[in-house]
Order: structure tokens, then C-alpha cells, then sequence
């Protein structure tokens, strides 16, 4: 979606997923989702899973996201977990920094469940490198910087995509 204006009326769900490594096609899984949905302009529900996806976490994904093998073991197995995230996600346009990334996954672990993902989608990357082109660059910490201020410092990930959107909106209302 690209130069519409947020109606505030549709139900969005912004989104983060941790996985693997960096490819599904090389088999690489979903061990983590975060989400939160906005109706009018406000969080109306919150959805987070670690996904035991039965796959040894390679020790830089350790290092990088802070989950261990050990944090997986007894947690939802994708056809838990999924189905659940899919309800969740339903009818609502998905926020995601870097959406090709994170909904790439999403639509191969649903795959996996003879699902299929046809939300439409906005991509909080895209959008900074259009509205902030001067950012050195638009890492979602960098650009949760700018826009927040040290605030940004004090928050978890997943809710800084919600914030970004929110931001970047009042900027384009402002236009």
C-alpha cells in the first residue's frame, strides 16, 4: 500500500518475528512472534509465542535474539501456535519493518499448514526510507531514535513498530 492514508477505522496488527537464520527456503523457521492490533488509533490486543519449531537455534541466533534451545523446549509447536496467530491476524492489515522479511516467514509457516496469508501489508522500512531519506540508515532501532527520542532506548521491539506507524502518520497528516 503505498501513498494511501491510514484509515483509522481498519484494524491493523504490527508485527515482529524472529527466526532461525535468514531464509526459508533454506529451512530456516519462525521461534518467536510478537504483535500488537490497533483499532482507532489504540492497542486493542496483544499476541506473543515462542514457537518450538523441533530445530537447533544456531548459536549467532542465540547471541542476536536472546532465545536459547532451552527457552523453546516445552513451548507451542507451529501447528499450536500458528493457527492461533492466524485468528488473530484476521481481516487486519499487517505492519512490519521490513515486511517482505518478516511476512515471507509467516507465509511459509502457513504454507507449511496448507494456509494461506493474504493480508495486506505495509512495510515501516519502505515508508522511512521515503518520508527520512537523510537517516544514515533505517534500521528500526535508528529509526525508532529518531522519531522517539531516547524513550526509544526503554522499549521492547515489538512495540516500536506500533509507534513508528503512529509517528509516521501524524507526519504525513501534517503534509
Amino acid at each position: 500500500m503505498s501513498n494511501n492514508r491510514i484509515n483509522s477505522t481498519n484494524r491493523y496488527v504490527a508485527l515482529d518475528v524472529e527466526t532461525t537464520g535468514l531464509s526459508p527456503k533454506n529451512g530456516d523457521r519462525v521461534i518467536e512472534i510478537g504483535a500488537v492490533a490497533i483499532e482507532n488509533q489504540s492497542i486493542v490486543d496483544e499476541f506473543s509465542s515462542l514457537i518450538d519449531v523441533d530445530k537447533i537455534i544456531p548459536r549467532q541466533v542465540q547471541r542476536v535474539y536472546g532465545i536459547t534451545n532451552e527457552m523453546l523446549y516445552g513451548e507451542p509447536k507451529p501447528d499450536e501456535a500458528l493457527p492461533e496467530f492466524y485468528k488473530f491476524i484476521a481481516g487486519s492489515i499487517l505492519i512490519a519493518h521490513n515486511a517482505s522479511f518478516d511476512i515471507g516467514f509467516l507465509r511459509n509457516e502457513f504454507a507449511l499448514l496448507s494456509m494461506s496469508l493474504n493480508n495486506r501489508s505495509l512495510c515501516t522500512l519502505k515508508m522511512s526510507r521515503k518520508q527520512y531519506p537523510h537517516l544514515p540508515n533505517h534500521k528500526l532501532e535508528t529509526v525508532s531514535r529518531y522519531l522517539l527520542g531516547k524513550s526509544a532506548n526503554q522499549m521492547h521491539k515489538h512495540r516500536q513498530i506500533k509507534q513508528i506507524k503512529d509517528r509516521i502518520e501524524e507526519i504525513k497528516a501534517e503534509l
